[in-house]
């Protein structure tokens, strides 16, 4: 179960960049972990992206992510209002929830001007990211890294991430 999972992640990942996230989403159908978790690890890659930009002068890049991540959730909003089986329409729920989440955490870092990948703003999320190297995905928080352990969660909904669930959990 593990190693399935771990090596569709490894093909996700590598395949996000291919077609628009809304049609990315479903090659996966029956790996709903693998969307979600893949999802998460191009939001680290962005978000670290748009902060090395800015630490390099471009300093609307955090802005036009959010932008992206605005349309990119527009998007799944509209895919929820059609025609999805129940397992899609979860899915596409599962990472609505999480989208949400990570829109807001950049729209705080915008408000309050974060110019630096050090600042704890950022470091105090919980960071997913791929290593091709070492084909395996690991989740970042302050400066603690966890290998990513694999296992199947299915596709169940997720809990909605407030600022008071965010500071509990942290």
């Amino acid at each position: 179960m593990r190693s399935t999972v771990r090596h569709e992640m490894s093909k996700a990942v590598k395949s996000y960049q291919e077609k628009p996230r809304e049609q990315w989403l479903f090659d996966y159908p029956a790996q709903p972990q693998v969307a979600l978790t893949c999802s998460q690890i191009w939001w680290t890659a962005g978000v670290t992206h748009a902060l090395s930009s800015i630490e390099k002068g471009y300093g609307n890049s955090l802005k036009k992510f959010h932008k992206t991540q605005v349309a990119q959730l527009e998007t799944l909003i509209s895919m929820l209002i059609g025609q999805l089986t129940p397992g899609n329409r979860q899915k596409i729920m599962t990472i609505c929830t999480i989208d949400v989440h990570a829109r807001d955490v950049v729209d705080k870092m915008i408000s309050q001007k974060i110019e630096n990948s050090q600042a704890f703003s950022w470091v105090s999320q919980l960071r997913h990211r791929w290593c091709s190297d070492e084909n395996h995905c690991f989740a970042n928080i302050c400066d603690a890294q966890f290998l990513y352990s694999y296992e199947y969660l299915g596709n169940t909904p997720r809990l909605v991430i407030t600022p008071l669930t965010d500071r509990y959990a942290g």
